[in-house]
């Protein structure tokens, strides 16, 4: 099986909170980024895809998030994988 190190910190201003999710993944290309916090949508294809899921989690977690007034983005992480980064304001 494969092992995918993820790295976690946390970082404070008087104005934000901001989570950093770090992993060393295969990473998600740049037409991706921009639908994998839609409803039902899954990275890959049935016919390549080695894990169950419904598309839901991000979506979820990006709406929770916005329920609290935050944001969520994503960006690569060097040299391989991605970064989630939660924002949230204090006030």
């Amino acid at each position: 099986s494969e092992s995918h190190n993820l790295s976690i910190s946390l970082d404070e201003t008087a104005e934000r909170i901001n989570i950093q999710f770090k992993d060393q993944g295969i990473g998600i290309n740049e037409e991706d980024k921009k639908r994998v916090f839609n409803k039902f949508y899954r990275v890959g294809s049935e016919e390549t895809r080695k894990t169950k899921g419904t598309g839901l989690g991000l979506y979820i977690v990006k709406q929770i998030i916005k329920a609290h007034n935050g944001e969520i983005t994503i960006k690569d992480n060097h040299p391989q994988g991605s970064i989630f980064e939660i924002s949230l304001s204090k006030n």
